[in-house]
């Protein structure tokens, strides 16, 4: 199928995903694949196709391909306790250079549990990792403002998964909300997504305008990556 603008995931795109879920089952999915691709695979990709030129237009360095960019509901399972076959999602991830492999990536989850959308460095290097908490330290007054910045826009950084600890050459760090920073494995901000509007065109709206508001975030981080790969 040829890329077409976004106009909505099909009204059994999570039946389909609460069927598959129950049924766990190749021969299932097989029987079932052309609804598979009907409803959610194909408008995923539309999707992708479709906030890769909207976000070129609004200059957010994110793109993707209806091919590269969408992740497999198959689920590895040779090293996972958990061998159903099959996730209970769909999702696919933008990123500067079209790939998988980027850092600054804005990321789409069309689930059961939930259906989200995230800008992110998801646990970045060690390299950059370092170089960001450097940041924090040395810059804080430019770390705060990126903070502020996503709390007006009505963004909060998510503060899970971090460590227990402060990582070592960052103890003299005291303020509270530097140290939780740093302590960071990760910089994420998210977008909840009504289930009941992923059937429209008007997503599209919506996820460029929480990209948007994420903005600070990205800009971040780049000036950060931009430095550290000069060095």
């Amino acid at each position: 199928m040829t890329g077409e603008a976004f106009k909505g995931f099909g009204s059994k795109a999570i039946p389909f995903l609460k069927a598959l879920d129950f049924h766990q089952s190749r021969e299932w999915f097989l029987e079932n694949r052309d609804l598979f691709e009907k409803e959610l695979r194909d408008p995923l990709g539309d999707l992708v196709d479709t906030l890769t030129q909207r976000f070129a237009e609004a200059g957010l360095g994110l793109r993707g391909d209806r091919k590269k960019s969408l992740f497999r509901i198959n689920r590895d399972v040779r090293f996972a306790k958990d061998k159903r076959p099959y996730n209970r999602h769909l999702s696919a991830i933008l990123s500067p250079d079209g790939t998988k492999m980027e850092q600054g990536v804005f990321f789409v989850h069309i689930g059961l549990d939930r259906c989200f959308a995230g800008v992110a460095w998801w646990q970045p290097a060690p390299e950059l990792l370092t170089a960001m908490r450097k940041a924090i330290a040395s810059h804080p007054d430019t770390f705060r403002a990126v903070v502020a910045a996503l709390r007006k826009n009505g963004l909060e950084l998510d503060a899970e998964g971090g460590m227990k600890r402060t990582p070592r050459g960052f103890e003299e760090v005291a303020d509270k909300d530097l140290v939780a920073a740093i302590r960071n494995r990760h910089f994420a901000v998210r977008h909840a997504i009504d289930p009941a509007g992923i059937h429209g065109p008007e997503l599209v709206e919506e996820l460029v305008d929480f990209t948007l508001r994420a903005k600070p975030l990205l800009d971040w981080g780049r000036a950060i990556e931009g430095k550290t790969a000069k060095d």
